[in-house]
């Protein structure tokens, strides 16, 4: 398949990825290297606290998007790189054995001004468990190549 360059992306399209199982194991070995807060490290002080069980770091659910979303759509684009999203919310806990997908859907485009050899990209992005619980959403906003003369 071709390049999607931003000449090829318009408001309105949806992309759908999943699934990504989430282990125990790597909420684990995220939590003790980035967010050591004890619902995420301790299964005894986890089932204490308001979760009622272990949780994974909001940043490691962000994480597995991002990877999601690389596997799915990034490098099949003529991909830029992000000046970052906004928005970022945490909705619902992701558990051990939760299975992740995400959609997203494109709110906007623009060429840009200053360089005419890119667009920008922004989209709805939410992130779901098995059970269409939404555990995750964020506006991203990506650059992309325009499609080469």
């Amino acid at each position: 398949m071709d390049k999607v360059y931003f000449e090829d992306v318009s408001i309105g399209d949806k992309t759908s990825y999943g699934s990504k199982k989430v282990t125990r194991e790597e909420i684990l070995d995220f939590a003790r290297k980035y967010d050591p807060q004890p619902f995420h490290i301790d299964e005894e002080a986890a089932r204490k606290s308001i979760y009622g069980g272990l949780i994974a770091s909001g940043w490691h659910t962000a994480a597995m998007l991002m990877r999601m979303m690389v596997d799915c759509m990034v490098n099949k684009r003529a991909g830029l790189g992000s000046p970052g999203f906004d928005n970022l919310r945490w909705i619902h806990p992701v558990r051990p054995g939760d299975e992740l997908r995400f959609e997203s859907v494109v709110i906007e485009t623009r060429k840009s001004t200053s360089r005419p050899d890119m667009g920008i990209i922004r989209a709805d992005v939410r992130l779901f468990n098995q059970k269409d619980e939404l555990v995750l959403t964020m506006k991203s906003t990506g650059m992309m190549q325009a499609r080469p003369e």
